[in-house]
């Protein structure tokens, strides 16, 4: 008779995702039993506490694993490595910023929140809960069960923990999606058609870990991996099993055809859990596939090879083509993540080492940029005909000479448009230099030329706001940039610094990514 055996788990070196966690069940209880008007104050100390605190701890744990080596923890079902530790150490960033974005309110007292969201949009429910300055102060803890869901999901050591991660990081994110203040119903579509077709994801997700058990008998990443070159005769079953699992993946990193979601969902959802969004769960995302990918399937690169080219350049084409024909700024920033999806993806199919350093480096670059772009979306408002301040301004007309009006502002913008386009001296630059270098060791040149070409394409319609900012006369007074509590100039001006530190001295964060770039067999 088989007993149980309760497995041994190091609680020291999961004290970064047990902060976020606890802050996360804490701000549960605050939601329960502190007063309504300090709430928010409580629920953001709270929140950037847990973030700061979880930062530190990832870096102590980073002393640990260079001094004694990575480790499995909880019998394999976790991994504590380079690439989890790195991609951990990025993700509590972005969820520091995500924060401070989230949390913060203009000078009149609007948030990015619905007051009530059981409210009907539109009903005297919601006039009365806007009119009494009710908060939706549940979207802090919502968003650290996702950032926990994240961190779980870079480091997961087996396929189990890798989907109860991906359902701890999706669930708050769809509901999330769902709070904006304005524009409710576009909000509610927003959130329904990311739940459904993350529901189909997942569903793809889980049938591949099925078939992939029935392939090797285990979940765990290192058993699969021994199993791959061992088992005979049951191909099929690892093809298709990786493959669903592949999917899975790819629906979170927003790669085509998996990106339907991508545009309408970063359109409606409120604009700083946007920003949070496309930043952190496109990494998280990432290296879970880096992790599945290299540890788990390199000797199938022959096999997987064909599909992950077509679905690179698909990304890289529609992603380029359909954001110049955008006139939204969410909406093209939205096709612009789904281009750099396929960017990465010429790394992540690299199967070196370089690649995997690339590829980190690459993530945060892309994630200052995004987060700090998103963030500069949610003080560009629009004025009615009275010169009353209302929603956000995110037709491309609208920033007509956005620089004029707030010239620091309109630089700030255009740091984090020239990094996304990979001009030299911006982090941007540099990510893509080691993505390609990465592509072009690994023997595909093509991928590169196609990606370049693709750049060029996608610079234009970063261009196109940069010269409507500067040099287009602006059509009245309909918009203008608000001012703040502080907490979005506070996350953008990092951003900022943080892009242009990166593009002109890279070398020790990419010295750091290189160190990261090896995982636990």
């Amino acid at each position: 008779m088989n007993t149980f055996v309760a497995p041994e788990v190091n609680w020291a070196a999961l004290t970064p995702v047990l902060i976020v966690l606890a802050a996360a069940v804490a701000g549960v209880l605050v939601e329960a039993f502190v007063p309504r008007p300090a709430r928010r104050p409580v629920q953001l100390v709270l929140g950037l506490l847990a973030t700061a605190g979880a930062l530190v701890a990832v870096v102590w744990r980073w002393t640990v694993v260079q001094d004694g080596g990575p480790s499995a923890l909880v019998a394999g079902a976790l991994i504590e490595d380079g690439p989890a530790l790195a991609a951990q150490a990025v993700l509590v960033l972005f969820g520091l910023l995500g924060l401070l974005v989230i949390a913060d309110r203009t000078e009149s007292g609007e948030g990015a929140f619905v007051a009530q969201a059981a409210a009907r949009p539109g009903s005297t429910d919601e006039a009365d809960a806007t009119r009494a300055g009710m908060a939706q102060t549940e979207v802090y803890p919502l968003t650290l069960f996702a950032l926990a869901g994240m961190l779980l999901f870079a480091g997961a050591g087996d396929l189990l923990t890798l989907f109860v991660a991906l359902e701890v990081l999706s669930l708050p994110l769809y509901v999330l999606s769902g709070l904006a203040r304005r524009r409710r119903l576009l909000s509610q579509e927003a959130s329904l058609k990311y739940f459904l077709l993350g529901a189909f994801a997942s569903a793809f997700f889980l049938f591949g870990i099925a078939l992939l058990y029935g392939y090797s008998g285990t979940v765990r990443l290192s058993g699969l991996a021994q199993s791959v070159p061992a088992t005979v005769g049951m191909d099929w079953l690892l093809l298709g099993g990786a493959l669903l699992v592949i999917i899975g993946l790819l629906f979170k990193v927003g790669a085509v055809p998996f990106h339907a979601w991508t545009p309408d969902v970063y359109q409606g959802a409120p604009t700083p859990v946007t920003g949070f969004m496309a930043a952190a769960t496109k990494l998280a995302a990432f290296a879970a596939l880096l992790r599945f990918l290299y540890v788990v399937l390199p000797g199938m690169s022959w096999d997987l090879e064909p599909v992950m080219w077509v679905v690179i350049i698909l990304t890289m084409l529609i992603g380029t083509v359909l954001g110049i024909v955008q006139t939204d700024v969410k909406r093209m920033l939205a096709y612009s993540s789904i281009a750099h999806a396929g960017f990465v993806l010429i790394g992540v199919i690299s199967l070196r080492s370089l690649g995997i350093a690339a590829v980190l480096f690459y993530l945060l670059a892309y994630g200052l940029a995004t987060i700090g772009a998103f963030a500069l979306v949610t003080l560009v408002r629009e004025r009615d005909a009275d010169g009353n301040v209302t929603g956000e301004a995110t037709h491309l007309a609208q920033w007509a000479g956005l620089g004029r009006r707030s010239p620091t502002a309109a630089v700030a913008m255009v740091i984090f448009l020239l990094s996304f386009a990979g001009i030299p001296l911006t982090a941007g630059f540099i990510g893509k230099f080691a993505v390609f270098s990465a592509a072009i060791d690994s023997g595909a040149a093509v991928l590169v030329v196609l990606a370049v070409l693709a750049s060029a394409a996608t610079a234009f319609f970063y261009v196109r706001l940069v010269v409507l900012m500067f040099f287009t006369e602006p059509d009245g007074e309909s918009t203008a940039v608000v001012a703040s509590e502080g907490l979005t100039s506070v996350a953008v001006a990092v951003c900022a610094v943080g892009t242009v530190l990166l593009g002109v001295l890279p070398g020790p964060v990419l010295d750091l990514a290189n160190q990261a770039a090896v995982f636990l067999p």
